[in-house]
């Protein structure tokens, strides 16, 4: 019997289902393939989809589709799983370069299974949004750490229904038409916070997200009260480490930094 193979993988409780298709190609269409796969009760179970495909720019070139089917521009904790893919295919090499659609990612492997990788630089910054959802008023600021990001400062982190915030947030007309991630922060101190994200595309709350904890370091630092670099305690428990070279606008060197390793190997009958 074909089949397709795949490794599943994990980046701070973010996991992924990746195929590498630098020499095969897909029984179908990656959307559905998605929607299927990542079904937790009638699939492998994932987060999205990572497909590793052959690049002119970089080592490979990666597309990540969500849960729903929905094609993301960037993620960061699935970026670092290909990038350890690809460590761990091509003889160990520790500088790897990813070409994504939100641009060319510049990866090292710095100690272990930790893996930095250097981003783009995030625009379209806004703070002090004023909005109305769920039946209150919140202060909201925004980024695009890659993708979009919503973020909101908060000292109950934990009890915050983000299941209710979530959505009401991801589809408030301020960010249509394609809607917003959507993050809680805590501020702990100015090297330290705890963060709680809804992802668009999943469609409810994950353990981390890696683009989620860059906006709401560059939030933080937007609004004076952090500074890097940036310890983030995701809602798995593990952290990931935001940084760059200069505390003030562009963010020059902006890096994301954290963990990632293969879970299993198996294979998708045809």
């Amino acid at each position: 019997m074909k089949q397709t193979r795949f490794v599943k993988l994990a980046g701070c409780g973010n996991d992924f289902v990746l195929v590498d298709l630098r020499k095969k190609s897909l029984p179908a269409s990656p959307s559905l393939l998605a929607q299927s796969w990542c079904d937790r009760k009638r699939g492998i179970g994932a987060d999205g989809l990572l497909l590793v495909l052959p690049s002119r720019k970089g080592t490979a070139r990666m597309r990540i589709f969500n849960s729903d089917g929905s094609e993301a521009e960037m993620c960061g904790n699935g970026l670092r799983c290909v990038v350890w893919y690809l460590h761990t295919q091509n003889g160990g090499h520790k500088e790897i370069t990813v070409d994504t659609r939100a641009g060319l990612m510049r990866a090292r492997i710095v100690e272990g299974n930790r893996i930095r990788v250097t981003l783009s630089q995030p625009k379209n910054l806004h703070l002090g949004q004023k909005l109305k959802a769920a039946g209150k008023s919140y202060q909201v600021h925004s980024v695009n750490s890659g993708v979009p990001h919503a973020v909101m400062i908060t000292s109950q982190l934990e009890k915050t229904d983000l299941r209710t915030l979530g959505p009401a947030i991801r589809h408030h007309k301020t960010f249509k038409p394609a809607g917003t991630n959507v993050n809680l922060m805590r501020i702990e101190s100015p090297h330290r916070i705890a963060i709680r994200t809804f992802e668009r595309g999943v469609e409810g709350e994950t353990l981390a997200c890696g683009t989620g904890a860059v906006a709401s370091v560059l939030i933080g630092t937007a609004l004076g009260r952090l500074q890097s670099p940036v310890q983030v305690k995701t809602a798995g428990g593990e952290s990931l480490r935001v940084g760059f070279t200069q505390n003030r606008k562009p963010w020059e060197g902006l890096y994301l930094e954290g963990p990632a390793r293969i879970l299993f190997e198996g294979g998708v009958p045809r």
